[in-house]
């Protein structure tokens, strides 16, 4: 590429500037710090008071409610460890290129998410036998080119009444930050982060499928703009490495004293559980499996592990990737699409070891 030759057009670097993602060393924590953990704002942070906030929910059910963040705070409350991943990771590795929001592959974190099972709060309301789905609203509002609507995601109830969804109004033991959702946001365990609805203003429960912007045509897999695609929905497994030794200012490339060295990352999955990871030193030839290890007590939180690798002199390109019980791998090249979703190829690293 040309010296000055643009990589992203001035308005992707206008969603880069807003959102942020994990720097990798970061993965070293078990818990995400609130701080480093992804940011993924569609339009702006609204300024939601909470003396006033209310939570309405309404639709299929026997008694709509109107709760305020004390009524949330009163019922009884669950502390839920989840790794949460943007759809849009990796998008900025594919190619042709796919103009959007420019992720990497750090577009993730773990957070302690505290708040009141959704299931109980929407049996306080009582669910009719005619309901199928749930939409979930956010006081978020824009523009999709010249539809102007709020930020909207739905699900089917079955995936509503799961024990570990949680209308969360606390984040690592404090309150929630405005950009994080404060006062409220759903955390959908397993599931790609566009679910996770911040600044939470409404539930209805309906009888067919939500159909709004957010589902009907952005977050689909699709090939061609003829193609309805498929939705996105549970995060495939990925696996990130801590890179070794110190890195080149620009490019990020490593330089590493040669010698013993001790490769740790994180693996994660929504699909099933993680059952591998395997780390390769030569560009993904050839592949040594891992350690693993889970050092945080939950099923929806990425697992930790550790290789040692004896460094000598040279170039090299590692490359980690993880496999889960469900079958799923981690692909060695990215697969195109539209919107540049859920492409969970391998990470590489450049290494020059001295």
């Amino acid at each position: 590429m040309a010296v000055g030759e643009p990589r992203i057009s001035l308005d992707e670097l206008r969603l880069a500037a807003r959102n942020h993602a994990l720097p990798l060393e970061a993965l070293r924590y078990p818990i995400t710090p609130t701080g480093l953990h992804y940011l993924l704002i569609h339009y702006d942070i609204p300024l939601v008071d909470e003396e006033t906030y209310r939570l309405e929910i309404g639709g299929l059910v026997s008694s709509p409610l109107s709760l305020s963040l004390d009524d949330l705070r009163g019922l009884p409350a669950i502390e839920v460890a989840s790794t949460m991943e943007c759809a849009g990771n990796g998008r900025a590795l594919i190619e042709p290129a796919v103009v959007s929001q420019p992720w990497v592959q750090e577009a993730v974190g773990t957070a302690s998410w505290r708040g009141a099972v959704l299931a109980d709060v929407l049996g306080l309301a009582g669910i009719s036998a005619r309901a199928t789905d749930v939409v979930f609203t956010g006081w978020d509002h824009g523009f999709e080119g010249e539809s102007e609507q709020d930020y909207e995601r739905g699900l089917p109830l079955e995936e509503v009444r799961r024990p570990e969804v949680v209308l969360a109004y606390a984040m690592n033991g404090a309150p929630l930050l405005p950009q994080h959702g404060f006062p409220l946001r759903m955390v959908v365990p397993g599931w790609y982060g566009m679910t996770n609805v911040k600044w939470l203003r409404s539930i209805t429960v309906t009888d067919a499928p939500f159909e709004g912007y957010y589902h009907a045509s952005s977050y689909r897999v699709r090939t061609s703009e003829d193609d309805p695609g498929e939705p996105v929905s549970r995060m495939l497994p990925r696996s990130l490495m801590i890179p070794p030794g110190d890195p080149e200012y620009m490019t990020r490339e490593r330089r590493l004293q040669a010698g013993p060295c001790a490769i740790a990352g994180r693996a994660w999955s929504g699909q099933g559980a993680i059952t591998g990871v395997d780390f390769s030193i030569d560009g993904a030839e050839t592949w040594r499996a891992a350690e693993r290890e889970r050092d945080v007590d939950s099923d929806w939180a990425w697992q930790r592990w550790t290789i040692d690798w004896d460094a000598t002199p040279g170039t090299y390109e590692l490359c980690c990737r993880a496999r889960d019980d469900a079958g799923n791998e981690q692909p060695v090249k990215p697969t195109w699409n539209l919107g540049g979703y859920v492409n969970n190829a391998i990470q590489r690293v450049p290494v020059t070891v001295v």
